[in-house]
């Protein structure tokens, strides 16, 4: 089954009202009927052909959350063409690797991000870009204006290609572990898969109102929370990219009624600093989804004390496996406090030990989880495939035991992976930059504590002989070759790094060493 049926089911639906009701809300103002995202869909569809992609093409979209991204994603997976979903906080050369990597033909690119993609373009490879206006400034002379999306005919059923579940329906980027993002193929099959096991675990209806805070480019906003809303017809409500406020949110909450919302943790906690949440928020509302980071304990029991109304649920997964692989339910929140759950339905999760056997009760090892949601394997990257996908499962690269009641629980990161403020950050790929500054003889990445965004990211410099390398200067340094999230927000100058007999760098010592980093800077913090 494609992703497409959804649509096409609402739009075949007796009695044929279903079509009028509302698929989507973009900030509680730009509203599209499932009518009307079934016909632009079509014609979305008629441009990207005239644009020249064909089945199995690859289409790049580089936008903030916006009114016409879900349609362009879902016009896209009518052709059978792969959809590459970009993060607006790459760097040029970050993009310009994504693109080459996957053979993008066509970018979708907001106004005030062309600048991004103009001084990369020779080394992109791509054929045709297409600017879709986000402010007053002229389309490049290199592009082409959005009118060629919004004047183009709908396509007609019998010119659509046959598109099955094991046709890929996008290409997701991960963070590199190892300083090169890889591609994970998401198939229609994938997309529906998840989207099956979230509207069984989380009870989503045609009452459904979901509410996504967070980008559309993430497998954890469109792939794990849009999509499941409207398999069951209900409604996808999305906010704009950036400058997260509580007053904007609760705003939307009230607008659209909102039942179901995704939240990152330091979302939660801004909430709960409101003295009126209470009254502010609307009786609609159901539950908070929790994902990027755990919960701390004392944070669900005052969401309970307070809001007895609102369940919580605690997500945890991966790109690869499958966006969410389990969920820790309202029920078990405060019996299981520091645990991620059990698995969806259609899905597994186990334990392995360091030699491939499956851990007792208690014992750490690596966590695997296997599902028909699970990524069929990067693009172009048979080794990285074969080294995180076996038999079904997905190597999560996170440590974890199962108790003895049979929840999950994270025991550490086997991969060092940074999680700040709902983004991935891989210590490898920064520490590659931060190695090619001329005074800067090694370096390490280690996460830190955070008051906002959980975790963020600590540079512990050891400089070249005779020199001193200034902080604000390594900052712009890697602000130049790294999406802004990914910058530490501390660096250090250390004489040399903690290791091992074997020479491997301790960094759990130099975590233990700066974990109080924020409230030893007080004021002096700088934030990257």
């Amino acid at each position: 089954m494609n992703f497409s049926w959804i649509l096409d089911s609402v739009a075949a639906r007796v009695p044929s009202a279903g079509a009028d009701r509302i698929a989507f809300s973009f900030d509680g103002r730009d509203r599209i009927t499932y009518g009307e995202l079934h016909a632009k869909t079509l014609r979305y569809a008629r441009a990207l052909r005239e644009l020249g992609l064909r089945q199995g093409d690859r289409l790049a979209l580089l936008l903030f959350n916006d009114a016409e991204y879900p349609p362009l994603i879902l016009a896209a997976a009518r052709l059978g063409v792969i959809t590459v979903r970009l993060n607006f906080r790459l760097a040029p050369a970050e993009l310009a690797f994504v693109l080459a990597d996957s053979g993008t033909s066509v970018v979708v690119v907001h106004s005030s991000l062309t600048g991004r993609l103009a001084p990369v373009r020779d080394q992109a490879g791509v054929g045709t870009y297409v600017v879709l206006p986000d402010s007053d400034d002229p389309v490049p002379d290199w592009a082409r204006p959005f009118e060629v999306f919004r004047e183009a005919e709908p396509l007609t059923p019998d010119e659509l290609p046959e598109v099955t579940g094991h046709d890929p329906m996008s290409l997701l980027y991960t963070s590199g572990t190892t300083g090169s993002p890889k591609g994970a193929v998401w198939t229609h099959g994938n997309t529906v898969a998840i989207a099956t096991a979230q509207a069984l675990r989380w009870q989503f209806s045609e009452e459904t109102v979901s509410l996504v805070p967070g980008p559309l480019y993430h497998a954890g906003g469109f792939e794990a929370f849009v999509a499941p809303a409207l398999l069951m017809h209900g409604t996808a409500v999305f906010l704009p990219s950036g400058n997260f406020t509580v007053d904007r949110l609760l705003a939307v909450l009230r607008a659209e009624r909102v039942t179901d919302c995704l939240l990152f943790p330091f979302m939660l906690n801004e909430l709960l600093h409101r003295d009126d949440l209470e009254r502010e928020l609307p009786p609609s509302l159901r539950r908070f989804i929790l994902g990027g980071d755990m919960v701390m304990p004392s944070v669900a029991e005052e969401v309970k004390r307070r809001l007895p109304q609102v369940k919580l649920t605690q997500v945890y997964g991966l790109t690869e496996g499958g966006a969410i692989a389990t969920t820790l339910e309202d029920r078990d929140f405060l019996a299981q406090p520091k645990s991620i759950g059990r698995p969806l339905p259609l899905a597994q999760a186990r334990v392995v030990t360091p030699e491939g056997q499956e851990a007792a009760a208690g014992e750490v090892g690596e966590i695997e989880v296997r599902s028909p949601a699970v990524s069929q394997g990067y693009w172009n990257r048979p080794d990285a495939t074969r080294a995180t996908f076996h038999d079904g499962w997905c190597r999560t690269g996170d440590l974890g035991y199962v108790n003895a009641d049979g929840f999950l629980h994270l025991a550490g990161r086997a991969k060092d992976m940074i999680r700040s403020g709902g983004e991935n950050i891989y210590p490898a790929e920064v520490e590659k930059v931060l190695a090619a500054h001329p005074q800067v003889l090694e370096t390490a990445v280690v996460a830190v504590p955070d008051s906002r965004y959980g975790e963020v990211g600590c540079a512990i410099v050891v400089p070249e002989a005779g020199q001193l390398p200034q902080p604000d200067a390594l900052r712009a340094f890697c602000r130049e070759r790294l999406a802004g999230y990914k910058v530490p927000k501390y660096f250090l100058i250390s004489d040399e790094l903690p290791r091992n007999a074997s020479g491997k760098i301790l960094k759990y010592r130099l975590r233990e060493a700066f974990a109080h980093i924020e409230s030893e800077l007080d004021g002096e913090k700088t934030p990257s």
